[in-house]
């Protein structure tokens, strides 16, 4: 009884880690079948592939035998025929059920991986290239001293009605001075 539970348990794992897989890298995926490269993806993340016994051949081999003819994908019921095939291959000197639960357990549990995922570049260059204290010319006016943009005020020339021309030291000064004759 308690070893017909813990299968079934087992079982139940296996069919999550089928669906999770099946499911990867598709939006349409239903997760009821399973095509050529997330077989492939999960036989390579779940360690099936060894690269001595198993090999990504071996793999694409066994997905065309157990598919349907005209078929592109595999259902749950055909995955654990493909499982069955590979098993002895992957775990030579183990007897066909040993083998089996071997990969059973190789494959419980798991979920695609994602090595390899494009991630954002923090090499030296970008830094540097975003550092807006090493900015100079007209590109210095648009950011703050604490490297925040400054918006519309850092990209337009405002214009100032004084009466002086930009940038003018002395500006407001002129009054003082007339005053003081």
């Amino acid at each position: 009884m308690f070893l017909r539970m813990a299968e079934s348990a087992d079982m139940e794992m296996l069919l999550t880690a089928f669906k999770k897989f099946a499911i990867h890298g598709d939006t349409k995926a239903t997760g009821k079948e399973m095509n050529g490269k997330n077989w492939a993806k999960l036989c390579k993340d779940c360690k099936v592939i060894d690269g001595k016994n198993v090999t990504s051949t071996d793999v694409d081999i066994v997905f065309t035998k157990v598919k349907g003819k005209t078929s592109r994908v595999i259902t749950y019921e055909e995955f654990e025929k493909a499982l069955e095939e590979l098993a002895p291959k992957r775990f030579k000197g183990q007897s066909k059920e040993e083998a089996l639960q071997s990969l059973h357990k190789l494959i419980e549990g798991k979920e695609p991986a994602n090595v390899g995922v494009t991630k954002v570049a923090k090499t030296g260059a970008v830094d540097r290239l975003t550092d807006t204290s090493k900015y100079t010319g007209s590109h210095k006016e648009r950011f703050d001293e604490a490297g925040k943009g400054k918006g519309k005020s850092g990209r337009e020339d405002l214009v100032e009605n004084t009466g002086y021309v930009g940038a003018y030291k002395n500006a407001g000064t002129y009054d003082e001075k007339t005053k003081a004759k």
